[in-house]
């Protein structure tokens, strides 16, 4: 293990461990399954770090891996996840406990996203943090139309979903 690459892959997933607590909150429900997810998105995370060639900012392959991540597990049977330690000899990440008092005034917003598919809900994540849409298409697969389309589509179903 790269002692250089390791402390890189830290420091980047600190300044961005925002993003895979909110894709946790889309997908799950309670506390210990957003926390399973979350170190189950990192270990993935870690797994395809060498892999990363910058093509793309390290954000949106972020979110890229953090969905794909979430989507694959939530999908099959909303199973427990198995834990494994990342970074056994150090003490160099800086876990944050998600507080979740920041997001009460979304709370609606959650649980109307909570009632999208897996798609829109990515869909909906990444244009929450202002993603274009060619990041949007990159980080879901998909063309820049489509992602247009597709978005369009979900925003007047989470506006049907937030005034019946």
């Amino acid at each position: 293990m790269n002692p250089e690459l390791e402390s890189q892959f830290i420091k980047e997933l600190e300044a961005h461990q925002n993003i895979i607590h909110k894709v946790c909150k889309a997908y799950t429900n309670n506390q210990d399954d957003h926390n399973d997810l979350f170190q189950e998105i990192t270990i993935q995370l870690w797994k395809a770090y060498d892999k990363f060639r910058g093509e793309s900012k390290f954000t949106t392959w972020m979110y890229r891996v953090a969905l794909n991540t979430a989507i694959s597990l939530y999908r099959r049977s909303k199973r427990k996840i198995g834990t494994e330690e990342l970074f056994p000899n150090s003490k160099e990440l800086k876990f944050e406990e998600y507080d979740d008092t920041t997001e009460r005034q979304l709370e609606e917003l959650y649980k109307a996203i909570h009632q999208l598919s897996d798609i829109e809900k990515a869909l909906v994540l990444l244009y929450l943090e202002d993603k274009s849409y060619k990041e949007i298409s990159i980080c879901l697969g998909i063309t820049e139309v489509n992602a247009r389309v597709k978005m369009n589509r979900t925003k007047v179903k989470l506006k049907e979903l937030l005034n019946p």
